[in-house]
């Protein structure tokens, strides 16, 4: 039975304040189609999506569900009109089975739930789908192909006849990605559901969408089906250029001796999740290590321990053959750099101006780098007024919060300031996620040229692509633990993705 609808966006508007979010656009669905957003950060694909599933009210336009002009001013109006959406980061609730988190998921829920009544009913649905999941695991030990499934899984069971999926394979091994994304098009072309898949990914368009819509700066550029569009037709609609930035070049070869060095660092366990066992790592100048691992094995930990936000129980690490605890005077020291995961949480005060947050590492140096108890305020304007020129960050002015950038110009903002000057040892944690193509290019093309000027370079990342096109060498992280070492040029993506599922 075909359960599929098909959605219709009229010339959506979208303002907040003077800032013209969305003009005019407009997006047709077909019903039981798989349909790809494409766009770079900023473009207005989650102003949308978020207008379409009433998170905001659109400003003109309208919207059509199978050709009948709806109303969607709350997100109760989307979730009575069966749309749903699977989010880039997991909503489900780690300590709860998949059947808790099924059931807890309805509207609802029963003061008293007979959990023998619905584990019948549960079992029924189950054998409805085109895929299972163990209603009985917890959440939090699934790995992230299950639980994305589980979250595919939760929108069926409450009925949504149209899913978006936000970059649904951003924390998948290869093998998961294809699958996942093979089996939504199976739903869809079954006409169970229609799909609208926000991503970046135009390996996966060419495989996987049936039509394409690109928006660039909040109005539609162009699409049609995919299979017409080659990756240059795509690109130009998304970034106004027919290629991409060129992948950057690697000079030089990596020096003998390591800069940084891990020796049986450990850490403990928490949050269900294994703690670090490193024997060894290694990392040397002029070298690019990437760290390839499913998000939860460990890879967030290791970033914590370098940053300093983390002791470890055991072990050393050592940076240029001397103890390195992550202090910020050490890192001043040493010249060691961390350009942190969720860069507006992690390495910025939201806040802060532009300005500010641009100056934290040295606010209180001077140029030579002796300390300073007077705060410099024209040196510090100056300075973000060179690296935002310099990266080409766009904000309204320096002086705005930081937290009201794109997550893009967040990007750059740190990534100028954690580049700015001699730079020895640099952690990087997944630099590009939710970037747009052309400041994904950006972005790892000064990570290398960081690496070539003898900087060693320490990259994890949940983008598989990243890792391949990046790292001189690839360390898989499965459990905390150190699992596989391969060469990066000509590496197997096959053998890594079965060691990241700890399947090897």
């Amino acid at each position: 039975m075909t359960t599929a609808i098909s959605v219709e966006a009229i010339g959506i508007d979208k303002r907040f304040g003077g800032f013209t979010a969305l003009d005019a656009v407009s997006l047709k669905v077909a019903k039981g189609s798989m349909h790809f957003l494409l766009g770079e950060n900023g473009a207005g694909k989650s102003t949308l999506v978020k207008c379409l599933l009433g998170y905001y009210r659109p400003d003109a336009g309208s919207f059509l569900v199978d050709g009948r002009e709806v109303e969607i001013s709350r997100p109760a109006d989307a979730d009575a009109l069966g749309l749903g959406m699977v989010y880039q980061h997991f909503t489900l609730v780690p300590a709860m089975t998949v059947a808790e988190n099924l059931v807890m998921s309805r509207a609802d829920v029963p003061a008293v739930i007979n959990w023998a009544q619905e584990r019948v009913a549960l079992d029924a649905f189950m054998r409805r789908m085109p895929f299972q999941v163990p209603l009985d695991a917890e959440v939090g030990s699934l790995a992230a192909g299950e639980r994305q499934k589980t979250e595919i899984l939760k929108q069926l069971y409450l009925e949504r006849r149209l899913l978006v999926l936000d970059e649904p394979t951003s924390v998948l091994t290869p093998q998961e990605a294809e699958e996942m994304l093979g089996l939504v098009r199976g739903l869809a072309h079954s006409g169970a559901i229609t799909a609208i898949v926000i991503s970046h990914k135009l390996k996966e368009v060419a495989k996987f969408a049936d039509e394409v819509t690109v928006l660039r700066r909040g109005r539609r550029t162009g699409g049609g089906p995919a299979p017409v569009l080659t990756p240059a037709d795509m690109t130009a609609m998304m970034i106004g250029e027919p290629q991409a930035p060129s992948e950057p070049e690697r000079l030089g070869a990596p020096e003998p001796a390591p800069r940084l060095e891990l020796r049986g660092v450990t850490t403990v366990g928490d949050q269900g999740r294994a703690g670090l066992e490193i024997g060894s790592l290694a990392v040397r100048p002029r070298e690019i290590v990437g760290i390839a691992g499913v998000s939860g094995n460990g890879q967030a930990t290791l970033v914590e321990v370098l940053g300093g936000q983390r002791a470890p129980s055991g072990g050393q690490v050592l940076v240029e053959g001397a103890p390195y605890d992550g202090s910020r005077d050490l890192a001043q020291a040493r010249a060691v750099r961390v350009l942190p995961e969720e860069p507006l949480r992690n390495g910025c005060v939201p806040r802060m101006s532009v300005t500010e947050n641009l100056n934290l590492r040295g606010f209180d140096r001077d140029a030579g780098g002796a300390r300073c108890f007077w705060l410099d305020r024209g040196g510090m304007v100056a300075r973000a007024r060179r690296l935002i020129g310099g990266y080409r960050v766009r904000a309204p002015s320096a002086e705005v919060p930081i937290g009201v950038l794109s997550g893009g110009n967040v990007q750059r903002c740190v990534l100028a300031r954690e580049l700015d000057g001699e730079v020895r040892l640099l952690i990087v944690a997944n630099p590009c996620f939710g970037l747009d193509v052309k400041a994904v290019a950006e972005v790892r093309a000064r990570i290398m040229a960081a690496r070539n000027a003898g900087a060693a370079v320490l990259l994890v990342s949940e983008d598989f692509d990243e890792i391949l096109e990046l790292a001189d060498r690839i360390l898989v992280m499965h459990g905390g633990r150190v699992v596989h070492e391969t060469p990066g040029p000509g590496a197997d993506a096959q053998s890594i993705g079965a060691h990241m599922l700890g399947s090897h």
